[in-house]
């Protein structure tokens, strides 16, 4: 089993390409991880990320024929677009929609959802729709005073009352915390840290996810949606084979995409 133990750094434009340089690191022969990875991603189209079609239909035809989740589920967990649009962009009837909706979503699907969603951590942490709104309290304090302690600008998911666990295997919670930062041509950069993720079931999700919070973050900060950082202490590629025929075919048509694409830095 071959593991990268120096940092590796990728840096690219659009959320389906720098997935795609990821998945292709992550599955040379020999590879199972990368430890630890950082992960830029720029080229954000009036806040919402650049997906390359082929790569998106590609993934999200893998994952329905392996009965994997796909990548709007995964995204759902850290950012309900949904929910947003039937708001209206309304902040305060959106927190309030999730609230109510997730204590509904929590009764009908238990095993998935007994610990919680990373939304509902970020704007009800306690649970049972009273919890503490981390989301509302950042925004809350920006625009009371934009600038100052820049550690301000900082929401946890992680709860060890409740995640300290025994158990090989822990599904949730693998994003540990998310925070805000700003750049000097008015652009908000979220930084988003994991301390492991599965890159091909929910990398591409995850990141769909943190894109949309972040556009939602700077919407409601006057600000645009300028970067999404992804720091990952163990990034894994799942347990699969990587001879799968399936798998094989997803392959090709991400790695035919890449050959377009600038090289990463």
């Amino acid at each position: 089993m071959t593991k990268s133990g120096s940092p590796r750094l990728i840096e690219a434009s659009g959320l389906s390409i720098a997935w795609g340089h990821v998945l292709s690191e992550l599955t040379a022969p020999g590879c199972t991880e990368i430890s630890p990875l950082t992960l830029s991603i720029t080229g954000f189209d009036e806040g919402y990320p650049v997906e390359n079609q082929n790569i998106r239909a590609a993934l999200d035809h893998w994952l329905e024929i392996t009965g994997k989740r796909g990548c709007e589920n995964v995204a759902f967990t850290i950012f309900p677009e949904r929910y947003y649009l039937l708001a209206q962009g309304n902040r305060a009837e959106f927190f309030e929609m999730y609230r109510e909706a997730f204590q509904r979503i929590q009764k009908l699907n238990p095993q998935n959802n007994k610990k919680g969603s990373y939304f509902q951590r970020l704007i009800d942490f306690e649970g049972g729709g009273k919890g503490f709104n981390q989301l509302e309290w950042i925004l809350a304090e920006y625009e009371r005073r934009p600038s100052g302690r820049r550690s301000r600008w900082q929401a946890t998911t992680f709860d060890p009352h409740r995640d300290v666990s025994r158990t090989s295997l822990q599904e949730f919670p693998c994003l540990q915390q998310v925070s805000f930062t700003f750049s000097e041509t008015n652009g908000l950069i979220v930084n988003a840290f994991y301390a492991t993720q599965q890159i091909i079931r929910k990398g591409y999700g995850n990141y769909l996810g943190l894109s949309r919070l972040g556009r939602f973050m700077a919407h409601e900060m006057g600000l645009k949606m300028e970067r999404l950082n992804v720091f990952v202490g163990v990034a894994q590629a799942d347990d699969l084979k990587k001879t799968d025929p399936d798998f094989l075919a997803m392959m090709a048509v991400i790695k035919a995409e890449l050959q377009n694409a600038p090289v990463p830095a």
